[in-house]
């Protein structure tokens, strides 16, 4: 799947109050798609620095409009999704991110900030190696393990428990054989990886046996820790450091260090090249020998982590919405490399949007080997006059995602030949056009076959209509078979048609069917819209579009002036919308779903909940919490992610978050259960 177009960015300064609305929304989206990208497929599609860009910018334009700031900003949390098929477990204190630096300077800047912040005139800390792995949280009662979850978004991550008993660095029980102090209740974090040696081993028993290959230690250690059948985890050579005694523990020591020694007596398995500095100079030189050193370790890391060792000195410098003060992550710089372009080629993805790929002669970055990097539209390869031939200087940002970095000028020989994208869709033959204002070029046929795939899955997808059972593989047998040619076929499937595709057998193929008819019943508006796929439309969009038409057949039949009398929607978005209903293929789409009983209607907003705001926590027997935020928000009110003053009512499911009912009794706010959420909703228990 390609990369996302980033809008031009503008300067802050220059933006009205309207403009930064808009970018706003557009960055958040982004943000959005990038870290389910990353945190929820492992699969990301940008550079760390690209997505650190997006996030800077965002923040900027919060800091000069506080109005514009929204509850589900990412600047507010660390972004991300739990995975479908997991349970959902809330974090009991958040598990934040760490701001990053890159120079010397900057990180004399944070030393600095820190002194200032705590007035001392010298403070201790402490570095650790900043793991490429998949941070994981690990919950122990009585000294026994009780649960372990990803980290998520933040506030709530993935049921792993099952798996990661599975790896042996894991206690399941703290202090046997030892007479050690065992906290009654203890939380602790770290990162589960895969060393290279034995990632290089597990990589070739899968090519010999034909399954999937992975392209570093991060992915395999990811997608190893996300299998639903324990057993397959069982198999895979997952490794863990522990980092961090959570602040939710029963006894957290006074000070970082003492923190770290405490687990190893417990018995959890610390990093050995963790080490404590008296000042910065101290920690700088530490910081370049790992960078000399990093290519010799067992295992992979991207950088350097430093904490201020004293916890109360922590507690006065305190934390951001999404990362604390008292933290920094200092990156190594990025791995380059020169190799040759041998072929550009157009892949073409959902929204029809062609992306050039260069082909290029095999190098190794970091231990990857690099054959295949975006070059994002046509602008990029003008801007950096890349051609086929050409000798480029890659860079794996982040240690990541590859990209071209830049042309090699002096080893051109003349044979080089600039390339365009075409005016025809490679795979379907349809006519490609170019919105004005937007970079991406787009196949315009509704048909086509390469975006076909990825529009069934986009449709079924959790944030789309949710449909279990549809995701690449099932979209990719129905495709082979000829079943469907555009989501409105999905409901003419029936059972009998799905027993012969792989993977299905009677069960699974009427649970699938069934899955896709409910969805008649279950999607809002607002959902469909977002569920199309219409180019420059997420669910932020779609939501705006439900406030302004009623239905979709209102929808459709609007001009590009109607639409963009929406606040917020410019030009682009407006335009991108007009043209997608305007195709004769999507509008016999449209009518197809109506007329297979497709046809939500917005819902009128309520006024009971106006002016209050709310924050749920735990588990709700009659709705998700995303469902419970929307209720609110169709009633008027205010959903929040973590309580403060502001608040008016926390929503108590099963399983609570002790930090959030703790905020909760210490401002004061009003705790209800689920029956008395629902009575204010007017809704019967």
């Amino acid at each position: 799947m390609p990369a996302r177009q980033k809008a031009p960015k503008k300067d802050v300064g220059e933006l009205t109050k309207r403009q930064a609305r808009k970018r706003a929304d557009g960055l958040r989206d982004d943000i959005e798609f990038h870290n389910y990208r990353y945190y929820v497929l492992d699969d990301p599609v940008i550079s760390d620095a690209e997505y650190d860009e997006l996030k800077s910018e965002l923040q900027a334009i919060e800091e000069r409009f506080p109005d514009l700031v929204t509850p589900d900003s990412p600047t507010q949390r660390v972004g991300g999704a739990p995975k479908e098929g997991f349970r959902t477990v809330e974090h009991e204190s958040p598990m934040l991110s760490l701001d990053t630096v890159n120079d010397a300077d900057a990180f004399r800047r944070f030393y600095e900030n820190a002194l200032r912040g705590t007035g001392k005139e010298r403070i201790t800390l402490v570095g650790e190696p900043k793991f490429d792995g998949l941070s994981v949280e690990f919950v122990y009662d009585n000294g026994k393990l009780s649960s372990a979850s990803t980290r998520g978004d933040g506030t709530t991550g993935e049921d792993v428990t099952a798996n990661v008993k599975t790896i042996g660095e894991v206690p399941l029980r703290l202090g046997a054989g030892r007479e050690v102090s065992i906290p009654r209740h203890l939380v602790v974090r770290g990162e589960v990886y895969m060393e290279r040696p034995a990632f290089e081993e597990f990589n070739r028993r899968q090519e010999e046996e034909g399954a999937k290959t992975f392209a570093n230690p991060r992915n395999a250690a990811a997608g190893s820790l996300r299998q639903l059948d324990p057993s397959i985890t069982a198999r895979r050579p997952l490794s863990v450091y522990f980092w961090q005694v959570g602040p939710s523990s029963s006894r957290v020591p006074d000070s970082h260090w003492t923190s770290l020694e405490m687990l190893e007596e417990l018995g959890f398995r610390t990093n050995a090249r963790n080490e404590r500095f008296e000042n910065e100079d101290e920690a700088i030189e530490w910081y370049e020998n790992m960078a000399r050193d990093r290519d010799d370790l067992p295992y992979e890391i991207d950088g350097c982590v430093f904490k201020v060792n004293s916890v109360d000195d922590q507690n006065v410098l305190g934390t951001r919405a999404a990362s604390p003060r008292w933290a920094i992550a200092w990156k190594f710089p990025a791995q380059r490399k020169t190799t040759k372009i041998n072929e550009i080629e157009a892949n073409v993805g959902r929204t029809g949007k062609l992306t050039p790929v260069a082909l290029l002669e095999p190098v190794q970055i970091g231990g990857v080997e690099v054959s295949r990097v975006s070059l994002h539209n046509q602008d990029e390869v003008d801007r950096k006059d890349i051609r086929v031939g050409d000798t480029v200087l890659v860079e794996r940002a982040g240690d990541v995602i590859p990209h071209v970095v830049q042309v090699v000028k002096d080893k051109r020989t003349g044979n080089e030949k600039k390339y365009h994208l075409p005016k025809k869709c490679p795979v379907c033959a349809g006519p490609v056009s170019r919105v004005e204002g937007e970079a991406a070029s787009r196949c315009t046929n509704a048909a086509c076959p390469a975006q076909l795939k990825e529009k069934l899955t986009h449709y079924g997808s959790r944030a789309a209509l949710d449909i279990e059972g549809l995701g690449d593989k099932t979209a990719e047998a129905l495709l082979e078979r000829s079943l469907v040619e555009d989501v409105a076929d999905l409901y003419e499937l029936e059972p009998d048609d799905l027993i012969e595709l792989p993977t299905f057998a009677e069960k699974s193929a009427q649970n699938l069917v069934e899955a896709i008819r409910e969805t008649k019943e279950t999607a809002t508006l607002a959902r469909l819209i977002y569920a199309l796929g219409i180019p420059n439309v997420g669910k932020t969009v779609a939501t705006d579009l439900t406030m302004r038409f009623g239905s979709l057949e209102e929808l459709a039949g609007a001009d590009r002036e109607a639409i963009q009398q929406i606040e917020g929607l410019g030009p682009t978005v407006a335009s991108s919308i007009s043209e997608w209903f305007e195709n004769a293929r999507n509008r016999k789409l449209v009518k197809r779903l109506r007329e297979h009983g497709l046809d939500p209607r917005a819902e009128e907003r309520g006024t009971r909940l106006a002016g209050k705001t709310f924050v749920v926590t735990g588990s709700l027997a009659s709705m998700s919490r995303d469902e419970a935020k929307e209720a609110i928000v169709r009633q008027g009110g205010e959903a929040t992610g973590s309580v403060s003053g502001k608040t008016d009512y926390l929503v108590v499911g099963r399983n609570p978050g002790a930090s959030k009912t703790s905020a909760a009794e210490k401002h004061g706010t009003t705790v209800i259960d689920e029956k008395e959420f629902l009575e204010l909703l007017g809704r019967k228990s």
